[in-house]
């Protein structure tokens, strides 16, 4: 039996050490949330706790809302009601059935308040990330040991009826990586060589800042790069990168490429890529590393009927997946049957989620399409949001993902040092302590070492002490 008890917040202000900027939004400051839930799971009492940003402008892309006085006091209300019917669940016989109840009852007040689904189902994932580590804590498990034995009891047919036959332990992988690759994003206003950066914007704290010094510091080999959807501006900057990763790099390398969500519909996207391709120095470019390109339309339309026929008359297309559109549970059923390649999981989309889309990938690839499950994230951190993402990439067997948390924030400084300490001391794979005494991610060769994640109960060995943060009642 599974009954949520109660559920409590703690909020932390963030600064970026340089704007990072994505979109429509260039994020400089943003609230980090903890949660903190306690559960009796099978007659034992359990805590566990989740976090992640509050990033503007990517759960709702309303370039005419303000952030501080529409944005965050709906992403906070969001939370606040999938907190509130996560406790009005139960009890139930299994962690499935209570996350049904939690996903039905959000989404039906989510529907009628008029909040997007994608934001709706972030609130659903902070709880539903917090309560499965207090399961892993009570049933003494891993998350892979959790998931592999489906102690969760997750029905995936259930959701989606063609999925029949299939169990998590089909698709989560049966042994996992002890490392995960590195995905560097370069945002639309990172700049790309040390000479770019003026003198009042440099930044002085040990940790690389343009794209050639990220380089030679992290040993980075696969890559990122987001469209502003101006096609001038965005051949100048895929020249200027492409220049300098094959002068930068001895061996092969790889990347995506992030729309953004800047095109109408396909063939705006077809005609500014084909304009790419007719220089014939990013037509190699392509052909030497592009893997796919992630949501190239707006969320409002990128999953019409007419992209089918978009697609079907364009043989040529590289893969394309979704990203923001994957906002609820028959997202990525009518994406694959439109013509994409698939999806990106990002644990801020949840995680039974996140299990059902490899779950159909898994069965798309077994009727001989070629499928996508891709490693997303706007810029994760530590203590928690992190090691958690990182360690459910890694049950999905997800071999590269988009990490740039370290990148735009100054290690793990942003927190009290306590906590910097700790997680140091739990996770010396994962952070080390630099000369001028910074606690930072450590990248090595392109990768990072996450095995002590992997043996904790959901990513954390322990968990921090939220009282030095402050609570939000």
């Amino acid at each position: 039996m599974l009954k949520v008890q109660s559920v409590r917040f703690y909020r932390h202000e963030l600064k970026t050490r340089f704007p990072f900027r994505y979109g429509i939004a260039s994020m400089t400051e943003v609230p980090h949330l903890f949660v903190k839930a306690e559960i009796d799971f099978a007659g034992k009492r359990s805590i566990g706790i989740s976090a992640d940003l509050l990033p503007p402008k990517w759960f709702t892309k309303n370039p005419d809302s303000d952030y501080e006085t529409e944005d965050l006091p709906e992403m906070l209300s969001v939370i606040a009601h999938a907190a509130t019917s996560a406790m009005d669940v139960g009890p139930v016989p299994s962690f499935f059935e209570w996350w049904q109840e939690l996903y039905a009852s959000q989404n039906l007040w989510a529907k009628e308040q008029g909040i997007a689904s994608l934001l709706a189902n972030f609130g659903v994932s902070l709880i539903e990330r917090a309560v499965i580590d207090a399961i892993c804590r009570a049933t003494e498990l891993t998350l892979h040991q959790l998931l592999i034995s489906n102690r969760l009891e997750i029905d995936l047919a259930a959701i989606r009826p063609e999925l029949q036959g299939l169990s998590p332990c089909d698709i989560v992988a049966s042994e996992t990586s002890k490392t995960i690759q590195l995905r560097h994003t370069i945002g639309m206003g990172d700049p790309l060589t040390d000479s770019e950066i003026l003198d009042e914007d440099r930044v002085d704290d040990g940790l690389p800042h343009s794209l050639v010094a990220t380089l030679r510091s992290y040993g980075l080999s696969s890559f990122k790069i987001k469209l502003s959807g101006n096609r001038d501006q965005d051949r100048e900057r895929l020249l200027a990168i492409s220049s300098i990763l094959q002068d930068e790099l001895q061996g092969p390398f790889q990347f995506t490429m992030d729309g953004n969500e800047n095109y109408r519909d396909i063939n705006h996207f077809r005609d500014d890529y084909e304009f790419h391709l007719s220089d014939t120095r990013l037509s190699a470019f392509f052909q030497h590393g592009l893997l796919f390109v992630e949501q190239p339309l707006h969320r409002d339309w990128s999953l019409n009927e007419d992209v089918q026929a978009a697609l079907q008359n364009w043989p040529d297309a590289p893969p394309m997946i979704i990203d923001e559109s994957d906002a609820d549970l028959g997202s990525l059923p009518t994406a694959l049957s439109l013509g994409y390649s698939g999806t990106s999981h990002k644990n801020c989309k949840g995680i039974t989620k996140g299990l059902l889309n490899a779950a159909t990938i898994h069965k798309t690839e077994l009727e001989g399409r070629c499928a996508i499950l891709s490693g997303e994230d706007l810029a994760n951190l530590g203590p928690v949001a992190l090691l958690q993402d990182l360690t459910m990439a890694a049950c999905l067997g997800i071999e590269h993902v988009e990490r740039n948390g370290h990148h735009y924030f100054a290690g793990l400084s942003i927190f009290p040092r306590q906590l910097q300490e700790q997680s140091l001391r739990n996770h010396p794979d994962l952070f080390h302590q630099m000369e001028s005494g910074l606690i930072a991610v450590h990248p090595q060769s392109g990768h990072l070492e996450i095995d002590s994640l992997l043996k904790s109960p959901f990513g954390m060995l322990e968990h921090p002490d939220l009282s030095l943060l402050t609570e939000w009642p």
